[in-house]
């Protein structure tokens, strides 16, 4: 079994936690990934009411059986404070609370008895982070899905865990049992796992953009502002969005100045979205988005998440640390 900073503090069978993707990871992924061993978290996002997380936390925690956490956005929680309150009445077991600082709301969660985690993107946000008291530094990296940075998992991950003291949580481009292995090798104190359940039935995600997810290669995702700039989200404009690329991109990304001043375009995108024409309309994706292959029970992609990276790293560490100078095929390797 894998036991982690993330595991003991939390009380999860393997050191996975469901990203809170907004609009996407609602009560029944939350659930089906908590109780696939993880730790399903609610994404809250830039506008929704206070009044989702009152709505889906009962669902999450099937009426106060099981652990989950909720996730929010500090710039938006700048905006609508309200929604602080509500997460903190549902008693989670974890708050994220990212892109932004932390800070001002790590001591009124710490004092309800929660545990506090934020996403970064680079050395400078994984230190505000730390040094603002939260529990777990999530280092995302640009291959995640959804809003992220510019620097990918690996070389950041690395950079993060030199940098604070905290432990850390990979985010980004994980998606098999292979990527979860990797991350807690390198010392991650677990994943933090998007993309391999936006086919999950659990998700809130349409017929339409499951089945562009589960055809989609790693090589389709793009990140980009164009949908914020279209809807007039005012996210801050260095946490670009990684999505499935798509006509809507094709046309615009680059043109962010332009898209602005262009109301036919936004009227575009929301009639797209309203209709599930995933041609135009967003579905955020990262490059993991490549290995998702099938529509897959969240709890059964969490298990073998799980599973399959103990078993990998067991047989690594027998093959890497045995003493044996022979290769595979039972030749000695040539003495240097």
């Amino acid at each position: 079994m894998l036991h982690t900073e993330l595991t003991g503090r939390l009380g999860v069978v393997f050191p996975i936690i469901g990203a809170p993707m907004g609009g996407v990871a609602h009560g029944r992924l939350a659930r089906a990934v908590t109780e696939g061993g993880g730790l399903g978290m609610i994404g809250v996002g830039s506008t929704d009411a206070a009044e989702l997380i009152e709505r889906e936390a009962p669902v999450a925690s099937d009426s106060g059986r099981l652990p989950f956490g909720i996730g929010l956005m500090a710039w938006a929680l700048d905006r609508n404070p309200g929604l602080l309150d509500k997460a903190i009445d549902a008693r989670p077991a974890l708050v994220s609370v990212s892109f932004g600082s932390p800070a001002p709301y790590v001591d009124a969660l710490h004092e309800a008895g929660i545990a506090v985690a934020s996403q970064v993107q680079d050395v400078a946000g994984a230190r505000a982070a730390a040094e603002a008291g939260v529990d777990f530094v999530v280092a995302q990296g640009t291959d995640a899905g959804g809003h992220t940075g510019t620097v990918g998992t690996l070389p950041l991950l690395q950079l993060v865990l030199d940098t604070v003291d905290v432990p850390v949580i990979a985010a980004g481009g994980i998606a098999t049992a292979r990527g979860l292995a990797a991350v807690l090798a390198a010392g991650a104190a677990g994943a933090w796992v998007g993309t391999c359940l936006l086919a999950s039935p659990e998700a809130t995600t349409k017929p339409e953009a499951r089945a562009k997810v589960l055809a989609a290669r790693e090589t389709d995702t793009v990140l980009t502002r164009v949908f914020d700039v279209a809807q007039g989200i005012p996210w801050p404009e260095r946490f670009a969005g990684r999505a499935l690329r798509n006509r809507f991109t094709d046309r615009w990304h680059g043109r962010e100045a332009e898209l602005a001043t262009d109301a036919a375009a936004g009227s575009e995108l929301d009639g797209a979205r309203r209709t599930a024409d995933y041609d135009m309309a967003y579905v955020y994706a990262g490059q993991a988005v490549g290995l998702v292959r099938a529509s897959r029970p969240a709890a059964e992609v969490v298990r073998d998440l799980g599973e399959g990276a103990a078993s990998l790293l067991g047989e690594q560490l027998d093959r890497l640390l045995d003493g044996e100078t022979n290769d595979r095929s039972g030749s000695p390797h040539p003495s240097s």
